[in-house]
Order: C-alpha cells, then sequence, then structure tokens
C-alpha cells in the first residue's frame, strides 16, 4: 500500500507494507507510478517508509521469485528503474527519510533522492551481491556518483552494510538525526526546501552533473542484471536467505 499526503506545498510517499518490511511488489510499482503522477507540482517530495523497521526491504523476493526468464527480470528491473528515475528527475527537490534499514533495493531507492536524512540507529547497504545478483535499479551508478566508482564497486560488490554514521562519512547519506526527533526533524527539513529557490538550485545543479544516462545504457544494465536474476547461483542463494530468516 501507498499513502500520500499532500501537506502545504510537500508531498510525502510512504511506502506502508509491514508485513513485507515494505518491500517493493509489482503492485507497489503501479502504486509508486500513481503517487508520482498525483505528486506533480509539489515544492518538494519525500519517500519513506512506514513504521521505524525498514525504509525499503528491497524488492518482494516471495512474489519476484515468480519471475524466472531474462525477459521478465529485464522488464522488471526497467519498470523500477523508470519509478527511481522519475524520482531523479523530479523537478522540485527529493528527500529519501530513511526511517528504517534500507538494504538491497531500498538502498537503490534511497539514492535515487537528492538527499538522504537517515534516523541514527539505522543501516544501509546495497546488499544484492549476497543473492547473487546486482543493484538494478540503477542504484550502482547513482551510488558511484555519490561516494566515487572504487567505493561504489567495493560497496556493492561485497554487500557491505553500514551504519548511519558510516554512511555519512562516506556521503552516501546526507544527515543523521536522533530516532526521537526523526520525524520532525525530516519534515521541517523539506518544508525548508519547498520555495522556488531549492527548485532553481536542484535544476542548475542537474544541469552542471552533465548529461542523464542513456535507455541504452539503462537497457543494457537491466539484461546484465537479468542474466544474474536467472542464474541457479541466485536462486541458491535466495532458498539459503529464506530459510536464514525462518529460522
Amino acid at each position: 500500500m501507498i499513502d500520500l499526503e499532500l501537506d502545504a506545498g510537500l508531498a510525502v510517499i510512504t511506502i506502508d507494507r509491514p508485513e513485507a518490511r515494505n518491500a517493493i511488489s509489482l503492485a507497489t510499482m503501479g502504486e509508486l507510478e500513481k503517487a508520482l503522477d498525483a505528486a506533480d507540482g509539489a515544492g518538494a517530495l519525500v519517500i519513506r517508509g512506514a513504521g521505524d523497521r525498514a525504509f525499503v526491504s528491497g524488492g518482494d523476493l516471495k512474489e519476484l521469485a515468480a519471475l524466472r526468464t531474462e525477459d521478465e527480470a529485464t522488464a522488471m528491473a526497467l519498470r523500477m528503474r523508470a519509478i527511481c528515475d522519475r524520482l531523479a528527475a523530479f523537478p522540485a527537490p527529493v528527500i529519501a527519510a530513511v526511517n528504517g534499514h534500507a538494504l538491497g533495493g531500498g538502498a537503490e531507492v534511497a539514492v535515487a533522492a537528492d538527499i538522504r536524512v537517515a534516523a541514527d540507529d539505522i543501516k544501509i547497504g546495497f546488499t544484492q551481491s549476497t543473492l547473487a545478483i546486482m543493484p538494478a535499479w540503477g542504484g550502482a551508478e547513482r551510488l558511484a556518483e555519490l561516494v566515487g566508482p572504487g567505493r561504489a564497486l567495493l560497496l556493492a560488490g561485497t554487500g557491505r552494510v553500514l551504519t548511519a554514521a558510516e554512511a555519512e562519512r562516506l556521503g552516501l547519506v546526507d544527515q543523521v538525526l536522533p530516532r526521537a526527533t526523526f520525524d520532525e526533524g525530516w519534515r521541517a527539513l523539506a518544508h525548508s526546501l519547498t520555495g522556488a529557490p531549492a527548485r532553481g538550485i536542484k535544476h542548475v545543479l542537474r544541469r552542471a552533473a552533465g548529461a542523464p544516462l542513456t535507455e541504452a545504457h539503462a537497457e543494457d544494465a537491466a539484461r546484465t542484471f537479468a542474466r544474474l536474476w536467472v542464474d541457479d547461483e541466485h536462486w541458491a542463494a535466495v532458498e539459503r536467505a529464506g530459510a536464514k530468516r525462518a529460522r
């Protein structure tokens, strides 16, 4: 379930799937697309997860396990990548309020935002490699823009999970707030960015950063992910992860 709140120029999108730790399913993708349509014109946009355990725990592995061909995996990757691209291209500032752990695809959603504000007790990591796959939603490229290609390869290649403080030191998180004041803090920050100056600054910064990634690059990245997705090593890793969670 996706909730959209409109608050004095601020749009807040909340992924509310407590039964799946706010994981992204195909239905969630459809709801996110509709929420982004409805948020058009907002002075600033926040994306967050419900509760305090998970921001987004990645893709919903129970549902996405039904994708067994490269074409199916590619289509899923491109669809969610397009949603993350829409977040990145949103004309007003986008803030990821990282209220809980952001792992795998959750970290990819977080780096699609302009600014990441995290509670001090969260963890963040590009953990896809532990399932013998790679980031599929543009996260590897965006991670490299934030921390450099070497660190991006180190983090995504090993699946290392960072504390909020470690992520802030690397530039992956922009601001860490105490858990007790987290909700007030991200909301106050987001409201301060709803004015025209911040929108204009984002526009100038995007132009200075160079041309966006092409569709051909996105297709190639999604196909590379899909080949890993259908490989037996990935499914063996998924089974091991499921057995570990069931203990």
